[in-house]
């Protein structure tokens, strides 16, 4: 393979991970946010952040991108709690919140 041909091939690998990682992120955000709207929860910074990144299997065996998304919310508005999305691919995997007062 050529210079120019590895070049290449590499240019859109990363244009690739760019694209995934944006369109995971919109994802881990809007069920951040519809998971604080369900329980009237205010999501802290209206972001959430990546924190672990990994390659696992699937059900079907293949390799696909593992992510972990943090995030923070409130329940009384003045205080933070913290909350994890976890994405195999596009699929939810776990979505947890720290426990907080019902109102």
């Amino acid at each position: 393979m050529t210079e120019a041909a590895t070049l290449l091939v590499l240019l859109a690998l990363v244009a690739w991970y760019w694209y995934d990682s944006m369109r995971a992120r919109e994802l881990a955000l809007q069920l951040g946010r519809a998971a604080c709207a369900r329980d009237s929860l205010q999501l802290l910074d209206d972001t959430v952040q990546c924190v672990r990144l990994r390659f696992a299997r699937g059900e079907d065996g293949r390799l696909k991108l593992k992510r972990t998304y943090r995030f923070e919310f409130s329940d009384t508005g003045t205080n933070r709690r913290d909350g994890s999305i976890v994405l195999h691919g596009t699929a939810v995997e776990s979505l947890y919140m720290e426990p907080f007062l019902v109102q």
